[in-house]
């Protein structure tokens, strides 16, 4: 027997907390790595509100588009718009809420630029990568430019602008979730199909051309995580660590190809897990004034 679940926490529930949370430490990231003096506060505090509710916005439009899709998978069908307990008036009117509200926060109490890098995100995730998932193998792509922009919002809100550090968060954000979404698509592959998702491995009957991706941004992502500290952004503690990590990383991914199981994509995915938050934490630890 299900467990019934509140109004408020369907609502909850709706905005993707645990992904809100990741968005909300890489944004943090980068607004820690662009700051060039102590934190303002309340400036910071809005950063984050503003990111979240823009965050958030797009999550719950994204559920009332793929509400027919959601239904037919067994790790969606219990959310809230596919069983009825939230519907999708109610749902289009919050994430509009949140994504004005969001946006006016992030226009008034931030900077433009990181409104805009705000508005592109909401745009992009809900009219570009939603859509497309239904169409193309590339979906897992087109997904992984609004995922990334967290850090890139973060950098901008401190240090002002877009600059080839801040893009450089984006890259290593956008490369980390190349085999973090393909294990994912490989454990949950079946629940794809049968919704008639074109993901990778979906489309992919053995394994070969998904292997290949995760292999390829993870030696990719390795190389690009140690510019920080060629840059002198970061130092030589946060080098060795972004190398183990990157090896660590490519090492399930190469597991995966060689074994093609479901236990080491769930490997891969659980290390992919702790290798973004730990990657985080040594940048900001050893990061150079």
């Amino acid at each position: 027997m299900k467990k019934e679940t509140s109004h408020f926490a369907d609502l909850v529930q709706m905005t993707k907390p645990r992904i809100c949370v990741l968005a909300l430490l890489m944004a943090t990231l980068g607004y820690m790595m662009g700051s060039h003096t102590t934190l303002s506060g309340w400036h910071f505090f809005f950063t984050l509100l503003g990111t979240g509710l823009v965050g958030a916005s797009s999550c719950i439009f994204n559920q009332v588009v793929e509400k027919e899709v959601d239904s037919l998978m067994w790790r969606t069908q219990n959310r809230p718009i596919p069983t009825g307990r939230i519907n999708s008036v109610e749902a289009v009117k919050l994430a509009a809420l949140m994504g004005v509200l969001g946006e006016i926060i992030l226009l008034i109490a931030v900077n433009s630029v990181t409104a805009i890098l705000g508005a592109i995100t909401l745009l992009t995730y809900v009219g570009v990568y939603t859509p497309s998932k239904k169409t193309t193998p590339m979906s897992t792509l087109i997904g992984a430019i609004p995922g990334a922009m967290p850090p890139l919002m973060g950098w901008t809100a401190s240090y002002g602008s877009v600059s080839i550090q801040g893009l450089v968060l984006f890259m290593i954000l956008f490369l980390w979730q190349i085999p973090h979404f393909l294990a994912i698509a490989w454990l949950y592959k079946e629940d794809y199909a049968r919704a008639s998702l074109p993901i990778l491995s979906v489309v992919d009957k053995n394994g070969s051309a998904t292997s290949k991706q995760v292999i390829l941004y993870s030696i990719v992502l390795l190389p690009l995580t140690l510019v920080p500290t060629v840059w002198g952004i970061t130092g030589v503690s946060y080098l060795w660590g972004a190398l183990v990590l990157g090896l660590l990383y490519l090492l399930c991914g190469v597991l995966l190809s060689v074994y093609q199981t479901r236990a080491y994509a769930r490997l891969l995915f659980l290390v992919s897990i702790i290798y973004l938050p730990v990657l985080g934490f040594l940048m900001v630890w050893d990061r150079v004034a």
